[in-house]
């Protein structure tokens, strides 16, 4: 059973639709790899899809007992986000929050699957100090530890390795394709050709026209080939 099928859906805004008569599936241990052009609704649909944004039409369904609000999602930090003065722990605690419902704390199960998922990305140590004083890869460390503290079964990344170095890159690809192959489905948009070269299982191209297949379908189109070429030639 899919995790989550969007059925005929048109995502923007009342006066402005970005994405029209979209249908494409999402099972567990898929890899999606969302690209295309720039403004073309790539990140209107992931808000979509979390309930941020609503619908201009179509359905969004969830199977295999996914719910909406436990899907771990990873968006573009801002900023002002980066310099947030809150602690390594009490950021990714806060990925419990779909869990802890109206309750005013955290419990002991939560607080011990923040510790569990902290030491998964290798930041247990890092879990007093300060969010804002570590590094651009650290910081998506805690992120992608939050994420994982709402999820069991899916992953959602807006651009997870936007402004890293090329180590904190590789660092960030390899988690993410570690708890892919723990049959975490992953949806990612990304403007990096080579990442979605080597990690992809299906790619969701978003432009003048829209592709939904696999990596290899994709390939075979001519916007796939153009892809290719371009990698080659980068």
């Amino acid at each position: 059973m899919s995790l989550l099928s969007c059925q005929d859906v048109s995502v923007g805004y009342k006066n402005n639709i970005l994405l029209t008569h979209l249908t494409f599936d999402v099972n567990p241990g898929d890899y999606l790899c969302i690209i295309g052009e720039n403004g073309a609704g790539k990140s209107t649909l992931i808000r979509s899809l979390l309930g941020l944004q609503p619908l201009i039409s179509g359905k969004i369904t969830f199977g295999d007992g996914l719910k909406p609000n436990e899907i771990g999602y990873l968006p573009q930090q801002t900023a002002v986000q980066r310099d947030f003065p809150a602690s390594v722990r009490e950021i990714v605690l806060s990925g419990c929050q779909g869990r802890r419902g109206l309750r005013p704390y955290y419990n002991r199960q939560e607080k011990e699957l923040a510790d569990f998922n902290m030491e998964r990305l290798g930041i247990l140590d890092m879990a007093g100090r300060c969010y804002h004083d570590l590094s651009g890869g650290q910081q998506q460390r805690v992120l992608l530890s939050r994420a994982l503290c709402a999820t069991q079964k899916m992953l959602l990344l807006d651009e997870p390795v936007a402004g890293l170095d090329p180590n904190a890159t590789g660092d960030m690809y390899q988690l993410i394709r570690t708890l892919n192959e723990l049959s975490i489905a992953v949806i990612m948009i990304s403007h990096d050709v080579e990442a979605v070269l080597t990690y992809a299982t299906h790619i969701l191209f978003i432009g003048k026209e829209v592709f939904y297949g696999t990596k290899d379908e994709y390939l075979k189109t001519e916007k796939g080939r153009l892809f290719l070429i371009r990698e080659k030639e980068a």
